[in-house]
């Protein structure tokens, strides 16, 4: 397997010895939570006080700005066509939860759309092309909240999901408990005491099926905290308890029939708590990151090895050589390979 590491490009304090690091400053010191990869170039991260940031050159620089009217918000979401198009989602209770889009690389935001419900807390937002998207946000009259576009998000349609288990909700740590694939499929993952479970849609988010697992769900901030798929069939689950960051146990689950059943692998799991987790297809590697380290698996998930232990909410790649992490006090990352 070929050697990784995380190359910062933000400011962080002395590293540990033996780490090779290129430090740069993002310009900002928010919270990150999503971040997008678009290609080699063009990457966008968003966080708190109504923070986003964009590269169009790799991450040499980072231009940072703050959506006007959102200073107050969290950007926990954020789907980047291009080097100029963007959507950001907010979260909070009610009418704090927001999608806002630009079409000029941060220039002017439009608001599309504010939470309807006075008890709802959207939680993911994905989009299968720029102008058809989903959002999944917490249980509202028992069934989680699931809205779908089909004109780039200025207009929402509410959909029908499964009933929820008491306290079900899904973590908005990443966005990625919502993910999708193809031209209209979509899981997202949810947590809480009693309820760690993987909604699938094959009708762009129209009807839904719904799986229980092995991840962790013992307390409210336990479950399963993002998804991903390396192609139909095959997919994994990452979790665990927040409030454990070291804490590996039921933290991991496969899937080989998209997403039908769920199982526990026998072999190492990630090092910890992990709010993240992507599949690189052109390197055949799973990455997992998540507050205390991030990981890497060549085995279909069964067995994973750490190779950083720096603090990350979030990961996206465009391709093997444009990926970036995100993470607190304004930490932004690129992957590099060591041969």
């Amino acid at each position: 397997m070929e050697r990784m590491r995380w190359v910062l490009v933000c400011f962080l304090p002395a590293l540990a010895a033996g780490q090779s690091w290129s430090q740069q400053s993002s310009g900002a010191s928010s919270s990150f939570r999503a971040v997008g990869a678009v290609s080699a170039k063009v990457a966008w991260a968003s966080g708190t006080g109504g923070t986003w940031l964009r590269t169009d050159d790799g991450g040499a620089t980072w231009k940072s700005g703050k959506v006007p009217g959102a200073e107050s918000l969290d950007f926990r979401a954020l789907y980047a066509a291009d080097a100029n198009t963007a959507w950001l989602m907010s979260i909070g209770n009610g009418d704090q939860s927001r999608i806002y889009k630009t079409a000029d690389g941060g220039g002017h935001w439009k608001l599309l759309f504010t939470n309807p419900d006075a008890k709802g807390f959207f939680d993911g937002l994905a989009f299968w092309d720029p102008a058809h998207g989903i959002l999944v946000g917490d249980a509202v009259e028992g069934r989680m909240t699931v809205f779908t576009t089909e004109d780039g998000g200025e207009h929402w349609t509410r959909r029908q999901t499964p009933p929820a288990i008491e306290g079900e909700g899904a973590f908005a740590a990443s966005n990625s408990c919502l993910i999708v694939r193809g031209s209209a499929e979509a899981w997202f993952a949810t947590g809480g005491k009693g309820a760690a479970r993987v909604f699938h849609s094959t009708d762009s988010g129209r009807s839904w099926t719904v799986a229980p697992t092995p991840i962790r769900s013992d307390s409210a901030s336990a479950g399963i905290f993002s998804l991903a798929f390396a192609d139909a069939l095959h997919g994994i689950a990452v979790g665990g308890d927040y409030s454990k960051a070291d804490d590996p146990a039921h933290n991991i689950a496969l899937t080989s029939d998209g997403g039908k059943t769920w199982t526990e692998p026998s072999g190492t799991p990630p090092a910890g708590f992990r709010s993240a987790v992507v599949y690189l297809p052109d390197a055949h590697l799973w990455i997992a990151v998540g507050a205390s380290g991030s990981d890497v698996s060549s085995d279909s998930g069964r067995t994973w090895r750490n190779f950083d232990r720096g603090n990350f909410n979030a990961v996206s790649f465009a391709s093997r050589d444009a990926g970036w992490a995100a993470g607190p006090r304004g930490r932004i990352a690129a992957i590099r390979w060591e041969h």
